[in-house]
């Protein structure tokens, strides 16, 4: 297929796991990829940004703008995660968490907006834990939350500019974080063993499962979609557990 002919991208936090995963996608189908994040990227067009810095979404949409004469595609998948309960978690990584995971969305949203225009498209990578939540989470949850109200906002106020807005949520999924997080337990196979268990579809997710459906929402296959938000979770979510 070659549905992003001529269409330009940027993808934050393309470097690695589900943006990686995403940018090859786009980019496999035609489509001119940026990625922006902390780290150069060697394999596609990428930009140093620190997204916790108010200014580098502007900074970054304007270097876009300069080499590609517009911007067809934005997916804010640029995140972070700090741990503590509202009682021990530090009011700076409050403030961190949700630059990076609510605000440097909105502004890049806010900069991209006037070449996104007349059929542009937006994907907002939120989380189940902006549905349900996961223990001493509050700042990422309340981020991925607010993320998934801002995807149906723009939706609503932008709609009649030609632009589409749609979030997807996904669970767990198999990124180098992740494996990492798993290992740092006493019996890896056994925590990799259960999280199985608590999936309807057997097994955990690839970053590729969360780019097909990236891929379907930014193009025209999806035109009469916006304002959605897609869990992407192997079933975790419809899943009650036992008493």
């Amino acid at each position: 297929m070659n549905r992003f002919h001529q269409r330009t991208a940027l993808v934050t936090g393309g470097r690695s796991g589900i943006g990686h995963a995403v940018a090859g996608r786009l980019a496999s189908e035609g489509a001119r990829v940026f990625t922006a994040q902390r780290q150069l990227d060697p394999n596609f067009e990428g930009i140093i940004a620190d997204f916790a810095d108010p200014a580098a979404p502007e900074a970054v949409i304007s270097e876009i703008v300069s080499k590609a004469g517009t911007i067809d595609i934005l997916v804010n998948n640029a995140g972070v995660m700090k741990e503590g309960t509202v009682e021990e978690m530090s009011v700076d990584d409050w403030h961190h968490t949700l630059a990076v995971n609510l605000t440097a969305p909105f502004l890049l949203a806010k900069y991209a907006m006037p070449h996104l225009k007349g059929g542009g498209s937006i994907v907002n990578v939120g989380s189940i834990e902006g549905l349900g939540s996961n223990p001493r989470h509050p700042a990422y949850g309340a981020s991925k939350a607010g993320l998934h109200g801002l995807t149906r906002a723009m939706a609503i106020d932008h709609g009649p500019d030609g632009v589409r807005c749609n979030a997807v949520a996904p669970g767990w999924i198999d990124t180098d974080l992740n494996d990492a997080f798993i290992d740092s337990f006493a019996d890896p196979d056994a925590f990799r063993s259960n999280l199985s268990s608590i999936h309807p579809s057997g097994r955990t997710g690839t970053p590729q499962d969360v780019a097909a459906l990236i891929a379907f929402l930014v193009s025209d296959d999806a035109a009469f979609i916006t304002g959605q938000v897609y869990t992407v979770d192997g079933g975790r979510m419809a899943k009650l557990s036992l008493p």
